[in-house]
């Protein structure tokens, strides 16, 4: 595992432990974060314009794209039970703003099975640091985009080796913590919130790599209270 790949073996692995977060998701997110993810999605939404057309990679159980709206809204994960705990929590959202269905789609990112140039926006919402390939990920995510599209990512801030340590740190005693709480096991799933963190890059080393596959122009920088950053790239036309 390094900031661009994750093994086969380690990549399985950690399908199932996000699969097994499943019951706690979101409540460990907002301990983890002081409940300030809530406030950087609601950031990510502002920036998606009214009728676009939107993909989210890594939708998970549905926590950000729910309160997508006025949008029409695909949610890629590899996961089935992610799939389907998000399918009945963003259509029942949906339905009652009396709003179109959301479609699910059961895929990577490194292999969308969409087409070309069908999405104004896509997303991706704390599960960028989770693809086994994260430069096949962003191709894969631009060849999607429209000419013009945007791609919104929001992620694990690290500005640098002593800010990646104290996230580290954070990580490991803070959120381990109450996860082994919460889980009511010491060998709990959120450990891989740590290894994923570890080996996650910097926001200059992603910026880059945005560029290198294409996207132009590229903006990257952490979120208050630094525990998180935002991409912001674009298709050129």
């Amino acid at each position: 595992m390094d900031s661009e790949h994750i093994g086969d073996s380690e990549w399985s692995e950690l399908q199932a432990n996000l699969e097994a977060t499943i019951p706690v998701y979101d409540r460990i997110n907002r301990f983890a974060t002081l409940g300030q993810d809530q406030r950087w999605r609601k950031g990510i939404r502002e920036l998606i314009p009214t009728n676009s057309s939107v993909l989210e990679i890594g939708c998970g159980p549905g926590t950000f794209s729910e309160r997508i709206v006025g949008c029409e809204v695909t949610c890629l994960d590899p996961i089935p039970a992610m799939l389907e705990v998000a399918r009945t929590r963003i259509n029942k959202a949906r339905s009652e703003r009396g709003e179109n269905e959301a479609i699910f789609v059961e895929g990577t990112a490194e292999e969308i099975p969409l087409a070309n140039c069908s999405f104004d926006v896509v997303c991706c919402l704390f599960s960028f640091r989770d693809f086994q390939d994260k430069r096949k990920g962003l191709q894969e995510m631009l060849r999607v985009l429209k000419p013009g599209g945007q791609l919104l990512i929001c992620d694990a801030g690290k500005a640098n080796f002593l800010h990646g340590w104290l996230g580290w740190l954070w990580m490991k005693l803070w959120v381990g913590s109450y996860a082994r709480l919460i889980c009511k096991q010491s060998d709990h799933p959120w450990k891989w919130l740590t290894k994923t963190y570890v080996h996650f890059g910097t926001t200059r080393k992603y910026k880059k790599m945005m560029r290198e596959v294409g996207f132009f122009p590229v903006k990257g920088r952490l979120l208050f209270p630094g525990m998180a950053v935002r991409f912001i790239a674009v298709k050129p036309e």
